[in-house]
């Protein structure tokens, strides 16, 4: 069993439970300009009003949500059926069904009344300090000033070849081994849309925190928690309209969105939320 499986398997079980909303629309955001890091997610729409936000700067994904049919076949959809993608597909029809999931998944949290704590900071709580050895998986130069002025011992893996080698303060390594000697890792969401996901998770044998951070990881944690993450950082939207008409528009959404964190041990569990349905 795979995360993605897993999380299906507990969607599945919402849906046995409740009638879901079905969905809107995917909503793209234009083609960002070299080097500009803004309009990299997406949000898959249901039709009640809940958003489901992924990441579509992986390889060609966001030029190939483009070439599709413009209504991707979405409008009307079952839900739950386009989140099976997420399992059964690959690239851009795998990244609407994680946006899809995502979706059902800020519907039960609002439904089920329950609101992720406010993110404490960008590092997703890891709190580096100098005896620490820090695992990043991929190389996400916002987090490095952070990191490195705390003076942690801090290796990067990577699958990119051309980024390896030493740099000022740090490593970057294409052996992902390198992460069982680590305390403490740090990811962004990317890794659940390149099915590296599990094999990653599965070498942070020595870690006793591991963040997963990004407004992709908008989902279900309970799955992650079972294979050792201790806080997943995404973002919650505050204004849905306003929200998608900005990232359509590829300007600035601050205000629009929080960004939250759900720890292991303060989430109540899906059994909880479904009970509260």
């Amino acid at each position: 069993m795979s995360f993605a499986t897993d999380y299906l398997a507990q969607l599945e079980r919402l849906a046995l439970r409740v009638r879901l909303p079905r969905v809107k629309a995917l909503h793209l955001p234009p083609d960002p300009a070299p080097g500009e890091a803004r309009g990299e997610f997406c949000a898959l729409e249901l039709d009640e009003g809940s958003l489901g936000l992924t990441y579509v700067l992986l390889d060609d994904t966001l030029a190939r949500l483009r070439d599709i049919d413009p209504t991707l076949g979405l409008a009307g959809a079952d839900a739950l059926q386009v989140a099976g993608r997420f399992v059964t597909a690959q690239g851009a029809e795998k990244t609407i069904g994680f946006a899809a999931a995502n979706a059902l998944t800020r519907w039960l949290f609002d439904h089920a009344g329950f609101r992720p704590d406010a993110s404490v900071d960008s590092l997703g709580a890891l709190d580096p300090r100098p005896v620490d050895r820090i695992g990043m998986i991929g190389l996400f130069t916002p987090l490095l000033p952070r990191v490195l002025a705390s003076g942690a011992q801090l290796v990067v893996v990577e699958l990119k070849a051309h980024l390896e080698g030493e740099r000022d303060g740090y490593r970057v390594t294409l052996d992902a081994d390198e992460l069982r000697r680590c305390d403490k890792v740090v990811s962004t969401g990317t890794l659940v849309l390149n099915d590296t996901l599990d094999d990653m998770l599965a070498r942070c044998t020595q870690a006793r925190w591991i963040a997963l951070i990004g407004p992709s990881m908008g989902c279900l944690p309970d799955a992650l928690f079972a294979r050792g993450v201790t806080l997943i950082g995404g973002s919650w939207v505050l204004d849905g309209p306003a929200y998608v008409d900005a990232l359509r528009q590829g300007v600035q959404r601050s205000g629009l969105a929080q960004k939250v964190a759900i720890t292991h041990a303060a989430w109540p569990g899906f059994d909880v939320l479904l009970a509260r349905l």
